[in-house]
């Protein structure tokens, strides 16, 4: 039922994301002004990863371990779990939550980049809809959409102000987003890197089911 979730990058860029999309060779990737990645539809290999790092020196291959052949790049692990969500999360809104347009890019990306340096690119609100929570006029927690295929959203960006942790606004967001994501008539799923048991128990009590691991790559010149 979930099989493009073992390729969500090589069916995201040939379905909604298609916009978005650089074929090189048997890789597709995402145009490296709007997210550093890609995916094969079975193996990344040399002449596709050369062709990118050409425009992008540092970025992400999901799925199978590259084949850098004689390359001379860092490659670098990262495991992450998968989750899916079958169904929309009951949850009682108490915050003001506001979709993200373009007068809020500067403050989204300054903000993300505060918390996660290299997370987002200039174009990186492009892939979907991003919502947030302000305080005082400062924004102080967010959450969008990422890869996207036909049928499924990816949920992405769940990021709160170190002063506000544990104040239930990232579960209010990530409920949010779900119910918009369902009401489009996709599945939501996430991906959160297997060591972050925090993010995994907020996901789980939220109802996403785990699915498996997939594998990310960092490859960089």
């Amino acid at each position: 039922m979930y099989e493009k979730l073992d390729n969500p990058v090589y069916h995201s860029l040939n379905e909604y994301h298609k916009k978005f999309c650089f074929n090189l060779g048997d890789t597709k990737f995402y145009n490296p002004e709007v997210a550093s990645f890609g995916g094969a539809a079975e193996l990344s290999g040399e002449k596709d990863i050369a062709e990118y790092a050409k425009i992008c020196d540092d970025f992400l291959i999901f799925g199978a371990r590259p084949d850098l052949g004689n390359l001379k790049t860092e490659l670098s692990q990262l495991v992450c779990d998968q989750y899916v969500l079958e169904n929309p999360v009951p949850f009682d809104l108490t915050e003001d939550i506001t979709e993200l347009k373009e007068e809020n890019y500067e403050e989204l990306l300054a903000f993300v980049m505060k918390f996660y340096p290299y997370y987002f690119k200039a174009r990186t609100p492009e892939l979907g809809r991003y919502f947030g929570i302000f305080k005082e006029n400062k924004l102080v927690a967010v959450t969008g959409e990422r890869m996207q295929m036909n049928d499924m959203t990816e949920v992405s960006a769940v990021i709160t102000h170190t002063d506000y942790l544990g104040k239930g606004l990232a579960r209010q967001l990530v409920a949010f987003v779900s119910g918009k994501i369902f009401a489009d008539g996709k599945t939501p799923f996430l991906h959160v890197a297997e060591t972050n048991t925090g993010a995994k128990k907020l996901y789980e009590k939220l109802g996403f089911m785990h699915r498996g691991t997939i594998n990310l790559w960092g490859v960089k010149r």
